[in-house]
């Protein structure tokens, strides 16, 4: 039976690509309907497309078989960015007042569209986290209805390089398919797995994925610090390549052997592992390779933590991602950073229900693209698909251009939310049309000030001709009058 409802969301991952459908129930829990996966790692690197062509196929092949499994035409989908090279940046727009101003939204919403229309070169602005406002010399989370003379907002900007953006893009564009809403990865992940005591009192989630090490640092239920580190699962897999293996075979190694931490006591220095048949690797060696990259690793997530918020992580460090799997995990991250308090969050905290047909696994791998799920709440199904094929009936399926055909000001944009590139095209174009509107009324204001001028200093002159004249006449008239007497 065809479904009727559902929401669409994929997942581009260094190692594989995840597509997964949905349907949302009234007690808010999520059924999942099918669940496709794609390797990805040929054209997919640290969480980058580089070959648009096969990513555009793979892409395809994902929806096609959604397609086929649902019964029914997916009209869009709800996707993620993420990926080597975001990070994050702060700002500070600041607009000066008149005095006994009092703040209003709308200047409040003119501080937030100036910070997101920044230009940064060769990078654009994904999402804009607002920190706080400085009213006169008080901070303030809502400024509004407050009187001042100085409105500052500091924000903190997400960047990420415009050619991986523009690449993405151009992928669902080139596979035909339309994006129902673009989401920062990281902000949706963190929806889903922290819980709002820990934003509140200050964490740091920890993704660590294939290609890449995602860190968000929250402090009170704010985004802090985001940064993609291009260090993950896959330099650990190929360390262990490096005894002259495989990758495949030195994942496999990787899966049944190592230890995120072994104490020296637990070492047995005449262990040997097996590689193949005829060859072995020492136990010592193995823990050393493991451990020496992972190590390099944690150092770089914890140098991501900014130093004003390293002793306020009360909320501890929450790990996620196919790597949080490694045995001792926690006990490595305990040793490197003192931080007592670490939490795996192997699910999402949304109530999926999941078949034997279309599994779930509870290991962190499919957190982001359950996230992504979670968030969608636009109905992604098309027209039941015709059993006939019947190629002719059916409808033209809309473009992202037909979603977002009215586009948002960034201010009306919910945090998370990235603009595609189709909706930033037409942001900036109605953008620049406001502008070449304010400046030809300024012109125009302009002109009819300067002709009233103009006219003015004309009676001025005219005015003062007469006067000259009449002066004239006066003088005449009297001297006459003298001449007469």
């Amino acid at each position: 039976m065809a479904a009727k409802e559902f929401i669409v969301a994929i997942e581009l991952g260094s190692s594989k690509m995840t597509g997964i459908a949905g349907k949302k129930n009234l007690d808010g829990s999520i059924q999942v309907l099918a669940v496709v996966k794609e390797d990805s790692s040929s054209f997919i690197r640290k969480g980058v497309v580089y070959n648009i062509d096969k990513t555009a196929q793979c892409l395809t092949n994902i929806v096609t078989k959604l397609t086929n499994i649902l019964k029914t035409e997916i009209s869009y989908v709800y996707v993620g960015v993420g990926g080597q090279s975001i990070r994050s940046v702060k700002n500070e727009i600041i607009k000066e007042l008149p005095a006994e101003t009092v703040v209003k939204q709308e200047m409040v919403n003119e501080l937030m569209d100036t910070n997101r229309n920044m230009s940064y070169q060769d990078q654009v602005i994904l999402d804009a986290a607002t920190q706080e406002y400085k009213v006169d010399a008080q901070y303030q989370l809502d400024p509004v209805g407050i009187q001042c003379t100085r409105l500052q907002g500091n924000f903190l900007n997400i960047l990420w390089r415009k050619l991986f953006y523009r690449n993405l893009n151009k992928c669902f564009d080139q596979a035909g398919i339309a994006i129902a809403e673009m989401y920062l990865a990281p902000l949706v992940l963190a929806n889903s797995v922290l819980t709002d005591a820990e934003k509140r009192s200050g964490c740091a989630l920890v993704d660590l994925g294939a290609d890449t090490t995602t860190v968000s640092v929250y402090y009170k239920n704010i985004l802090r610090h985001l940064a993609v580190i291009p260090l993950g699962g896959s330099n650990i897999t190929k360390d262990i390549a490096s005894l002259q293996m495989e990758e495949s075979d030195a994942e496999k190694m990787k899966l049944k052997y190592a230890s995120a931490y072994t104490d020296n006591s637990e070492i047995d220095n005449n262990l040997m592992l097996p590689i193949d048949a005829d060859r072995t690797v020492e136990s010592r060696k193995f823990i050393d390779i493991v451990e020496g990259r992972l190590e390099e690793i944690i150092e770089n997530v914890w140098y991501q933590v900014p130093a004003e918020y390293a002793e306020k992580l009360l909320g501890g460090i929450i790990l996620t991602g196919g790597g949080s799997n490694m045995k001792n995990i926690e006990r490595a991250f305990k040793n490197r950073t003192h931080i007592e308090k670490i939490r795996i969050a192997n699910f999402v905290t949304n109530t999926i229900h999941a078949s034997a047909q279309h599994p779930v696994p509870h290991d962190g791998t499919m957190n982001t693209v359950l996230a992504l799920l979670a968030e969608g709440n636009m109905n992604c199904a098309g027209d039941e698909v015709d059993p006939n094929g019947d190629l002719f009936g059916q409808k033209q399926p809309k473009t992202t251009n037909d979603i977002h055909e009215n586009p948002r000001k960034p201010s009306e944009l919910k945090s998370g939310v990235v603009q595609t590139e189709a909706e930033k095209k037409a942001a900036d174009d109605r953008a620049r049309q406001e502008r070449e509107a304010e400046e030809e009324e300024a012109l125009k204001k302009a002109q009819e000030e300067a002709a009233r001028k103009a006219e003015e200093e004309r009676q001025r002159k005219e005015n003062s001709g007469m006067k000259k004249t009449f002066s004239k006449f006066r003088s005449f008239v009297k001297n006459i009058l003298t001449e007469d007497e």
